[in-house]
């Protein structure tokens, strides 16, 4: 079973990233991990994300970056973090049909 690494850039969307952690979470595929890059924002989205995070140790990693610096890199900054065989994508304010991940990997 590979396992699939989710970025997840995370900047000033504290309406929607818990959403958009839910949808991962209730996925029918279950080796994954979640990479929440902070890029900085001025809002209460890490709070949520951290929060999020205690529930859910094994699968929700953090990593902060020091300076804002946009989508691109944010999701660089992820793919550095990522232990998976696949990478995705996943924009915070977004959100994922349960059969996402399973669809991704038997496709690929």
């Amino acid at each position: 079973m590979y396992k699939v690494s989710v970025i997840i850039p995370v900047y000033n969307v504290e309406k929607y990233v818990e959403a958009c952690l839910d949808s991962v979470l209730s996925q029918s595929y279950h080796n994954y991990e979640i990479i929440c890059v902070n890029d900085c924002g001025q809002d209460k989205s890490m709070d949520i994300v951290k929060t999020k995070q205690s529930c859910f140790p094994d699968k929700i990693r953090i990593i902060d970056s020091k300076e804002n610096v946009g989508l691109g890199g944010a999701r660089d900054k992820g793919i550095l973090y990522a232990s998976g065989d696949y990478i995705t994508f996943l924009d915070s304010d977004d959100y994922i049909k349960e059969d996402y991940i399973e669809t991704y990997t038997s496709e690929a």
